[in-house]
């Protein structure tokens, strides 16, 4: 399956893989424990360089002031945290190596992920909170009797895939091929105003 077709590829991305799974992976016994342990290690680190990030704050000293004059960046103020730097755009975690020995030390594939969950942050909280919603829509039970005919807002595809599918729940129904995001929205805002005349105008 590729990541793009993913309903939540900001979280399904190929470079945080085994953040994801080597856990899942060591307790079904499929990676050994040399691996696992390395593993644990490159977690630990990048949350504890996460941290660091979040803590350290520049001086301007004559080399930071040299490498901001080199990217063209003129706005920082001392006292600005790295994390506030690495999220901008026109700032990677290579430029922080050149103000900070410590981020210069740090292992590549660290780096990586430091900075992706730093620059993409906002991003990923609303896709985890979007992926908390849909767990708690998941259970919900469709009637029936439910006329998806008089659902504003379906197209005649949907209507026709869930006429023809009849599911129980909004998660059966969120797993018929071509049933859109959308369409389980609409259909959640249905169930949740007690009957789907409700909203039918």
């Amino acid at each position: 399956m590729f990541t793009s077709r993913a309903e939540y590829r900001l979280l399904l991305r190929e470079d945080n893989a085994d953040l994801r799974l080597r856990e899942i992976g060591f307790g079904l016994g499929l990676v050994p424990d040399q691996e696992y342990a390395s593993f644990v290690r490159k977690r630990e680190m990048i949350s504890e360089d996460l941290q660091r990030i979040a803590q350290t704050r520049v001086t301007l000293t004559e080399r930071e002031n040299s490498v901001l004059t080199r990217l063209g960046i003129e706005d920082i103020q001392k006292g600005t945290t790295l994390e506030h730097l690495l999220k901008r755009s026109d700032i990677s975690y290579a430029d922080l190596a050149d103000m900070d020995d410590v981020s210069r030390e740090t292992s590549s594939d660290v780096r990586e992920q430091v900075e992706i969950q730093i620059k993409y942050r906002g991003y990923i909280d609303r896709q985890l909170e979007q992926v908390e919603r849909s767990k708690k829509l998941e259970t919900a039970v469709i009637p029936a009797e439910l006329d998806y005919a008089s659902i504003r807002g379906l197209t005649t595809e949907v209507r026709e895939k869930l006429e023809k599918g009849r599911p129980d729940t909004l998660g059966q129904a969120s797993r018929i091929p071509g049933i859109t995001p959308a369409a389980i929205s609409i259909l959640a805002i249905a169930l949740r105003a007690n009957t789907w005349k409700d909203i039918s105008g």
